[in-house]
């Protein structure tokens, strides 16, 4: 019997501190899997059904390996209970191993005390919630030990106010710092340079990545084993970073700190502050020229339409005016040449972004209530990241419950340009066939219907009540979740939970402790989410989560696969849904107890023959077209 299997087995170390402990085969065979791709250094594609300790199966053999390891999650929470929750645990089973752990997070994570003071002091004034909201950072700030905004409780960490007591890579002061022996950012580096494990998140990894192509130094300590956990998500979060983007937002901060250096430094340079103020103003106007509407567009968009061209021109030019002023006033202060650094490096982007005519990049826009970006993003991302895997050798482990598209990895090897990788998949250890039901009716109407989402209506409806709510609504669109949320008000008996009107912790915490609420929700409550037990027993889907062709990333990629004589529709739209309609099923069942209902609303799963590929990708269960086979099932639950 190998070490592993000892550990994890029905007598070994994890037995003796998690109470019920139940060995499970495809855990044991998961981490034996990967502690031998550790040891004989190849890289590994590891999917785990839903159920099978991932976490763990992958967390043992590296900390046993005794290598430098990075493990990149998903999301910041994902980061929080493995570091939190899992490493502990496993520290305590592994007593005789003793290892060194470390969380990493963004810079934006962790509290700046240069900028909290600057704020405290600054020459204009807050409203009265900001204020209070600044008076609790400070506070708080005189008792932290890390400086991780998360631990502020009346603070969302998506608060505006974050901005002015946290730091960015734009405004930083490095070394120069007043403040910077007490920097909590520095610590965690030099903590996490320390470190035998180093618990990061797929953002932090990537932007780590694409400082380190252009040379600027490394965040993450050099690794000799990188495991990446959700590995699904990881294609599209470095596409972001490989780029560039210039958005409204840092050109705005970049004026208010300009602002607030020339208050306290350069009050005899009123040149100084009008750049500052009119480059504001022609920020606001180039988001009035993209007109009202919230959308994600062509750059072909800007360069045809005048107004907007204009705009962007004449921001140009004010960008290129404020860097003349800044660098005049750079030898007052540390803070005014940091903004003048900032200043050039923008208007060195935006000349980028306006000149590049390279057809490796796409470029695009998008705009936000008050806001907008302008990006470029590479065309092939799997040409970047095989570039960067060979120039920095390590041990790759990629991870998820869903990498596989019909049994076959390739769609995910080839998004990263990953070849000669080890590959091996274990089913979940729940019993679909007893515990689920797959329910798609007949009569459907088409998803192209205009009236599509009121027609389903007649579907979903007994559904919910054989349910008893307990049911997440997944939309593909915001416009479908704002309908179905009109047509159900009054027909249900159930609450009725909407994204978009609070927070989505508050949404789960609420959709928990109703025990019969139905939560109506689009992609981002499509993955990443656990509510186990009966209170969800029902998962319904309104139509095959095809990504809008509209969308001029997905467009041009598309264009670009077409160009080469590949078929885009089979090799990038269709394994992409398919992957997606996986992590959305993956919400029903995340026990062994539990049971529930799968409904699908579109009838492309039994009319197209590409329908086939979707059916074979989800776990087995029952299926029916009857929804009296479904009142049956819930009927058969109450008398357990």
């Amino acid at each position: 019997m190998s070490n592993l299997a000892e550990f994890f087995g029905c007598d070994g170390s994890l037995a003796e501190i998690v109470n019920g402990y139940i060995p499970r085969a495809a855990q044991i065979e998961m981490a034996e899997k990967i502690a031998f791709a550790i040891d004989s250094q190849q890289n590994l594609i590891a999917e785990a059904g839903t159920g099978t300790g991932k976490t763990f199966a992958y967390l043992v053999p590296a900390i046993l390996s005794r290598k430098k390891v990075i493990v990149s999650t998903g999301t910041k929470n994902l980061q929080d209970q493995l570091f939190n929750k899992d490493l502990p645990l496993i520290r305590k089973a592994l007593s005789k191993t003793p290892f060194k752990a470390s969380l990493l997070k963004g810079r934006a994570n962790y509290l700046c005390t240069y900028r909290l003071d600057q704020a405290m002091h600054a020459a204009f004034g807050y409203s009265q919630a900001d204020a209070a909201a600044l008076a609790q950072i400070k506070t708080w700030s005189q008792r932290t030990k890390a400086g991780d905004v998360s631990e502020v409780a009346d603070v969302n960490d998506g608060d505006p106010i974050w901005f002015h007591a946290t730091s960015t890579a734009d405004n930083c002061l490095g070394q120069n710092c007043p403040d910077y022996a007490d920097c909590f950012l520095t610590k965690a580096r030099k903590q996490a340079q320390e470190a035998d494990i180093v618990v990061v998140n797929h953002h932090l990894l990537c932007a780590d990545w694409s400082i380190r192509e252009t040379g600027f130094g490394e965040l993450l300590p050099d690794a000799e084993v990188v495991i990446i956990d959700e590995a699904h998500q990881l294609a599209d979060i470095a596409s972001n970073f490989l780029g560039v983007t210039l958005s409204g937002k840092q050109l705005v901060e970049l004026a208010d700190d300009s602002l607030a250096e020339y208050f306290t430094d350069a009050k005899d340079m009123p040149d100084l502050r009008s750049a500052c103020e009119d480059l504001q103003l022609e920020v606001k106007d180039l988001r009035l020229a993209f007109g009202l509407e919230l959308r994600r567009g062509e750059w072909q968009d800007i360069e045809t339409n005048p107004k907007i061209s204009g705009a962007l021109e004449s921001l140009q030019k004010q960008l290129a005016r404020l860097n003349e002023q800044l660098e005049r006033a750079s030898i007052r202060s540390k803070g005014l040449e940091s903004c003048f650094n900032r200043c050039e490096a923008l208007d060195a982007q935006l000349e980028t972004l306006i000149k590049d005519q390279d057809g490796q990049w796409i470029k695009w826009y998008e705009t936000y209530s008050k806001s907008f970006t302008l990006s470029r993003t590479p065309l092939d991302i799997a040409k970047e990241f095989r570039g960067f895997m060979q120039r920095h050798k390590a041990t790759w482990i990629f991870t998820s419950a869903t990498l596989s598209v019909a049994n076959s990895f390739s769609h995910f090897s080839k998004n990263l340009g990953l070849s000669g990788a080890l590959s091996q998949s274990w089913d979940s250890p729940f019993n679909y066939q007893q515990q689920s039901l797959f329910y798609h009716p007949k009569g459907l109407p088409q998803p192209s219907d205009p009236e599509f989402t009121d027609k389903i209506m007649d579907f979903v409806i007994p559904v919910l009540e054989a349910s008893q709510g307990r049911a997440f609504f997944l939309f593909t669109s915001h416009k479908a979740l704002q309908r179905a949320a009109q047509l159900l008000e009054g027909k249900i008996k159930y609450p009725l939970l909407v994204q978009g009107t609070r927070s989505k912790g508050v949404l789960l915490e609420q959709f928990k402790e109703l025990g019969h609420a139905v939560l109506l929700a689009t992609a981002s409550f499509w993955e990443g989410v656990d509510v186990r037990g009966d209170t969800l027993s029902c998962v319904i889907i309104d139509k095959l989560p095809f990504a809008s062709p509209g969308d001029p990333v997905l467009k041009a990629r598309l264009s670009a696969m077409e160009k080469q004589g590949r078929n885009p529709f089979f090799e990038h739209q269709l394994p992409t849904a398919i992957i997606m309609l996986r992590q959305g099923v993956g919400r029903l069942i995340r026990d062994v107890n539990d049971r529930g209902v799968l409904m699908v609303c579109d009838p492309r799963l039994l009319k197209r023959t590409y329908g086939q590929l979707f059916l074979d990708s989800v776990p087995a269960m029952q299926r029916s077209r009857l929804i009296e086979d479904v009142q049956q099932f819930f009927t058969e639950e109450e008398g357990t």
